[in-house]
């Protein structure tokens, strides 16, 4: 009996299903966690808005538990608008008065009602067929008044006074979405407008949330050369929130709640695009991310080495080259070469260390490089430190323009696959690596594109 071969599966198809097999440990890793998602009222108003809704009942279906705060200033500026009526700002804070309260609250509830009808959908043929999600907002968010600052009353602005986290606990629970605005309550039953920035900051901090995601008009923080940077820690913030804090307030808003929210207990904070299609999924469920993500987990920080660092290396390096696991590097070349050495140090001693040597490419091959000598302290291999180096050493190679990546290995080939590199041939080395491989040590070449 003849059997019929099997058909071949498109590309497109393919990548699809590499892609859902790798989210598998990110989909275990969130499901039962609590993320705090915060959006402006621009992003209310963006034509992907209904994509965002897609994504957050595809997160819900995952069994994360999701609380949701919006923004609404632009909705608030068109109806003051509408109402010929007009409230000053002071430090990019509204100054709400008794007359524009209605306007606010008017915003806030109708952005609320969009909201909850777009997570009531439940068209065939569409992303939210056969969703039943219960979305619950309420008296959640105590306020008080903002008072008098710099000689100046802000009348009906408040700031958050305090969060009902037994009753959010209780929605999330019952497996609802919970559904917060810019607005406050006070104990005397004044309704207060809040910053939602400082609404999302103040409830993932008081509920311990696992995560704070600001989906804000840009994929993230940019360095200097407009390259996105993946990984921030909190105290690098500072000098990008001077940066915004006139040129585009909202940013900066979003960096000093990350900041805040890094600080007391939120360990990741993720800075995304509320216009790119796809960017909470991409964020969450693959290893680079579509944003930045702000965190202080790393006790020490991965840095470039300098000559003081040789003799820690050797130390390093030295039993491995013995094993035959590294190639041996003499003194000299250790010190002609410590620029291209990124290591993690604590109290003097070297934990961990790699090298980053771009390739020469000929005309028509990718910009490449290849990293060498990842080396880890026998007391630490279990830790992320390797992991962490090499991230480091992808930021620059990005930063360089380098385009692929390659290592070569003789034991620990199944570690970079883990890492996201896929195995090649030799042939794929760019030609002059290819003249220098060793085909006596075998060594197996994967790659990695950027």
């Amino acid at each position: 009996m003849q059997m019929n071969p099997i058909e071949p599966t498109d590309s497109t198809t393919l990548q699809y299903v590499h892609w859902f097999r790798h989210s598998a440990p990110y989909i275990n890793a969130h499901r039962g966690k609590t993320f705090v998602l915060m959006f402006d009222g621009e992003a209310v108003q963006h034509e992907n808005f209904q994509h965002i809704i897609h994504d957050i009942a595809l997160l819900h279906s995952l069994g994360i538990r999701l609380i949701l705060v919006h923004g609404a200033r632009p909705q608030i500026n068109q109806n003051l608008k509408a109402s010929q009526l007009q409230t000053p700002f002071h430090n990019h804070r509204r100054i709400t008065t008794r007359e524009s309260l209605g306007a606010v609250m008017s915003a806030s509830g109708s952005i609320r009602l969009q909201i909850e009808a777009l997570l009531s959908m439940g068209l065939a043929n569409s992303p939210m067929y056969g969703a039943r999600i219960d979305v619950v907002s309420g008296n959640l968010i105590t306020a008080k008044p903002y008072g008098i600052r710099d000689g100046i009353d802000f009348q009906l602005s408040g700031e958050v006074r305090s969060v009902d986290t037994d009753a959010i606990q209780r929605h999330l629970n019952s497996q609802n979405i919970v559904l917060l605005g810019p607005t406050g309550y006070s104990t005397t039953g004044e309704v207060f407008n809040l910053l939602a920035e400082e609404v999302a900051t103040k409830t993932a901090i008081s509920l311990k949330a696992d995560k704070l995601i600001f989906l804000g008009k840009q994929h993230g923080l940019l360095n200097e050369h407009g390259q996105l940077q993946r990984e921030v820690a909190p105290h690098q913030l500072d000098r990008h929130i001077l940066q915004y804090q006139d040129s585009n307030p909202d940013i900066a808003l979003h960096l000093q709640g990350a900041k805040t929210a890094s600080l007391q207990g939120v360990h990741r904070v993720h800075l995304i695009s509320y216009a790119y299609d796809g960017a909470l999924v991409e964020e969450l469920f693959t290893r680079d991310g579509s944003g930045t993500m702000i965190t202080d987990a790393h006790y020490e920080e991965v840095r470039t080495a300098n000559i003081q660092d040789v003799g820690g290396l050797i130390s390093l390096l030295r039993p491995l080259e013995e094993e035959g696991i590294l190639v041996y590097r003499s003194r000299e070349r250790l010190e002609n070469e410590i620029d291209q050495f990124a290591v993690i140090e604590r109290d003097g001693t070297i934990l961990a260390c790699a090298a980053l040597y771009p390739i020469p490419t000929a005309e028509g091959e990718l910009r490449s490089a290849e990293i060498a000598c990842v080396a880890v302290h026998p007391s630490y291999r279990k830790s992320n430190r390797g992991s962490q180096i090499l991230h480091y050493l992808e930021e620059k190679a990005r930063a360089l323009g380098i385009q692929q990546l390659f290592i070569l290995t003789t034991r620990t080939a199944h570690w970079f696959l883990e890492q996201g590199f896929e195995q090649a041939s030799v042939d794929e080395l760019p030609n002059a690596r290819q003249a220098l491989y060793n085909y006596q040590r075998s060594s197996i070449v994967c790659k990695k594109p950027l």
